[in-house]
């Protein structure tokens, strides 16, 4: 080999031989997010490793995207994402950090959580829709299949694992699209839902002061888990591997005798798996799959599928609230949709802004809590019937 043909060989081998626009504009996107997570502060635990997925992913040549094989460091870490192996667990660590208590002395949340999955049907029928409405205008975009469809919806329930479960066994080709929708409105829950909230209630609903939550016995608290399991198993056995690992997590959380295994799965375990899901995701983000018309229309069909949703539970909130003669303040039901605990907390800073005696937080929690269960027997549905 003389020097030109290896000086040769060596330019061809770089990266920046092989640069184009399309890897530009996801590296360019990939500092803006980088941006959002560390000078704005906005879900920087999983932005960060999300963004520099994504910029690695996108650097030719590098072999570091989830889709280059084997020789790729990112393709093994993504068999996590790819099995389904991520999802289940990250629901065994949120197990672990909720309390079903609220859901337990208040049975009629569940109405609300179950009002949240609105968004679920309305956005799986608009996708159909507006993808057989847009088909014939976009080249080589032939509309969305029922089961991209279905994996579309689930970004309504602003649940991250139930999004990415759902799209993996459904299309796991628009999976980085679904991941990212869904992500983002559960950073986006104080901004988008607020309005929705003040728009659908009225002045007198929005300073009820809600009676105290129900006591509930460690008895109670320890059966729900075991009676969800078992009934979702016999009943939906697509969404076991979610439900049972939730209801593991808190059933760990309520024995009050595995305070190391309570430790271990809020903090190591749960930041762990973060880390890994989002880089997964963020280097499955490679330019000529990200970078096509149907992101824009999932992008945008997720937001009014979380729309919809915060819609949901709020209207069924306003229902109940005039059933019970008063007694349930609307404002939880943007907790509709399972995004915990920033939609609680969005009900909390809500109500006290219109009656600084109210205290919205665990009531709101009832319907949330609701919701995550809710969103993902619902994609166990959706993965039998559209699989």
């Amino acid at each position: 080999m003389t020097f030109a043909e290896a000086a040769s060989g060596l330019f061809e081998g770089m990266g920046l031989m092989h640069m184009n626009l399309k890897y530009a504009v996801m590296v360019l996107l990939a500092v803006f997010l980088m941006f959002l997570a560390i000078a704005k502060k906005v879900e920087p635990l999983l932005l960060i490793p999300l963004a520099f997925g994504i910029l690695i992913a996108n650097i030719p040549m590098a072999g570091l995207a989830a889709q280059d094989g084997p020789d790729g460091l990112l393709f093994f870490i993504y068999l996590g994402v790819k099995y389904v192996v991520y999802p289940p667990l990250i629901f065994l660590c949120i197990g672990s950090m909720t309390d079903f208590g609220p859901l337990i002395g208040n049975p009629k949340s569940l109405f609300i959580g179950l009002g949240g999955q609105l968004g679920l049907f309305t956005a799986l029928f608009a996708s159909v829709w507006v993808g057989g409405l847009l088909a014939p205008l976009i080249a080589d975009f032939d509309g969305f299949t029922l089961a991209q469809a279905a994996s579309i919806a689930i970004i309504g329930s602003s649940d991250g694992p139930t999004a990415i479960f759902t799209a993996t066994n459904l299309a796991p080709e628009i999976l980085p699209a679904i991941a990212i929708a869904a992500y983002s409105y559960m950073a986006l829950v104080p901004v988008i839902q607020p309005p929705i909230a003040r728009l659908l209630t009225n002045e007198r609903e929005r300073v009820i002061v809600m009676p105290n939550p129900k006591r509930v016995t460690r008895k109670q608290k320890l059966f729900f888990p075991i009676i969800a399991t078992i009934l979702t198993l016999l009943l939906v056995p697509a969404a076991g591997a979610l439900i049972g690992m939730l209801m593991l997590g808190n059933f760990i959380r309520e024995s009050g005798v595995a305070e190391r295994y309570v430790r271990t799965l809020n903090n190591e375990l749960l930041n762990i798996l973060t880390l890994l899901v989002a880089l997964s995701i963020g280097a499955s983000a490679k330019a000529e799959y990200f970078l096509r018309i149907e992101t824009i229309l999932i992008i945008v069909l997720g937001l009014f599928a979380f729309i919809s949703g915060t819609f949901g539970g709020v209207l069924i909130a306003k229902l109940l609230c005039h059933l019970t003669g008063g007694k349930i303040n609307p404002l939880i039901g943007n907790s509709g949709v399972s995004a915990m605990p920033m939609a609680a907390r969005v009900s909390q800073k809500l109500g006290q802004e219109y009656n600084p005696h109210n205290h919205l937080l665990m009531h709101a929690m009832g319907p949330i809590v609701a919701s995550t269960m809710g969103s993902a027997i619902i994609a166990g549905i959706f993965i039998v019937l559209f699989r």
